[in-house]
């Protein structure tokens, strides 16, 4: 999926301004200018559109758990994964929204796309892991569906 589809998803998730956004890419220890951040929630054939890098969102995942949960300065900061990958994304927003296993269920269950318990665990192992399963578009799109609804609703 897309980066920018995450950040725009996420925005709308949170109902957060541009300038939020530039805050929390910040907290992520990464700079960016409210114009980027309009530039990158633009649609892909809009005017004025530019790609999020993976850095970047990288930065703004790592910052939306800062955001979500508070920085614990007695810990070191996480090294930044990339490249990015859905199954990143997935494990970045169970740590900021807190989700357990149920939760994760009954998220993907609300947004009609459940999966089976093993089926789950499979996408938060390390990839070479001989259960890592890629997590595909559809069900990143679906978890993002079902996460929307249960915070805005």
């Amino acid at each position: 999926m897309m980066n920018n589809d995450v950040l725009r998803s996420v925005r709308y998730m949170l109902d957060i301004s541009d300038a939020k956004v530039v805050d929390i890419i910040k907290l992520g220890g990464y700079e960016v200018s409210k114009a980027d951040v309009i530039a990158f929630t633009k649609k892909d054939e809009e005017e004025g559109y530019e790609p999020c890098s993976d850095e970047i969102m990288a930065h703004f995942l790592d910052g939306l758990v800062y955001f979500k949960r508070g920085k614990d300065e007695s810990r070191p900061a996480v090294p930044t994964e990339l490249p990015m990958t859905n199954n990143t994304v997935l494990k970045k927003l169970r740590v900021a929204f807190e989700l357990k296993e149920e939760d994760m269920h009954a998220i993907l269950k609300a947004s009609e796309f459940p999966v089976s318990k093993p089926e789950l665990s499979a996408l938060f192992r390390k990839f070479g892991h001989n259960n890592y399963r890629a997590c595909g578009d559809q069900l990143l799109r679906n978890f993002l569906k079902g996460l929307t609804l249960r915070v805005r609703g």
